[in-house]
């Protein structure tokens, strides 16, 4: 039986998204039998605080005493590291890893330079307004020399990203796809899907520029750390 290290998932941010980031760890991970799976420790929390409220409308709780319980339950319970599928919350990211003792693998730095790899210059981000207006993907762009552009229209995003997490999938795939085509017209030679809710419906985005998407890159990771042999630990400890 294969040695797996246990992943604690900071989740529910929304449910439906974190289900999918859970199917996509499962289909990267080279199996023989369900020993060989990664074990997740999932906080599928709901009632974590919008970020939306807390970061775009100024009206919210601060998500961040929530996801710092979150963090240190799970490592308690016995994560040797942890992953969040929420690019936004990724502006609580310090914090979370302030908190614990254990690696927080940074969905954000480790989408930067999967980019980077892929040789894009400039990166057309589909995602919250929140992600643009907290400037999470800044730096870690900036440090590989990316730049990143954004989509207008922050009603017609949010409502998109409302509209996935009711399963009302159809008008959110046409105002993501209308973003992705505005993107190619501002220059961007590269997607990337940086919106868990948008992970859902990513097809309405794939035929218009080479396309990645945040919750596989942090799958990849998330195996990566998992299934590296006993004693072996890369740069897994990252944080915003």
């Amino acid at each position: 039986m294969a040695v797996r290290r246990r992943v604690g998932v900071l989740g529910g941010m929304g449910p439906e998204a974190t289900v999918l980031f859970m199917q996509r760890v499962i289909e990267r991970t080279d199996v023989a039998d369900d020993q060989d799976h990664v074990p997740l420790l999932v906080d599928s929390n709901p009632q974590v605080p919008s970020r939306v409220k807390a970061l775009v409308e100024g009206t919210g709780a601060d998500p961040a005493p929530v996801l710092v319980a979150m963090a240190r339950g799970l490592e308690a319970a016995g994560a040797e590291a942890l992953a969040m599928p929420c690019n936004t919350a990724h502006h609580f990211a310090p914090a979370i890893s302030a908190a614990v003792g254990i690696p927080f693998l940074d969905m954000v730095a480790l989408s930067a330079e999967h980019m980077a790899g892929l040789g894009a210059r400039r990166v057309g981000i589909l995602a919250s307004p929140a992600v643009r207006l907290t400037g999470i993907f800044e730096r870690p762009f900036s440090d590989l020399g990316i730049v990143p552009l954004y989509a207008g229209g922050d009603d017609l995003l949010l409502e998109a990203i409302r509209a996935v997490k009711v399963r009302q999938y159809e008008p959110a795939r046409r105002t993501l796809a209308a973003a992705a085509a505005e993107l190619e017209r501002a220059g961007a030679d590269a997607l990337l899907v940086a919106c868990s809710e948008f992970s859902i419906i990513t097809e309405a985005a794939r035929n218009v520029l080479p396309l990645a998407d945040t919750i596989d890159v942090l799958a990849e990771e998330v195996v990566a750390f998992s299934c590296a042999p006993a004693g072996i630990v890369r740069g897994f400890a990252r944080s915003a």
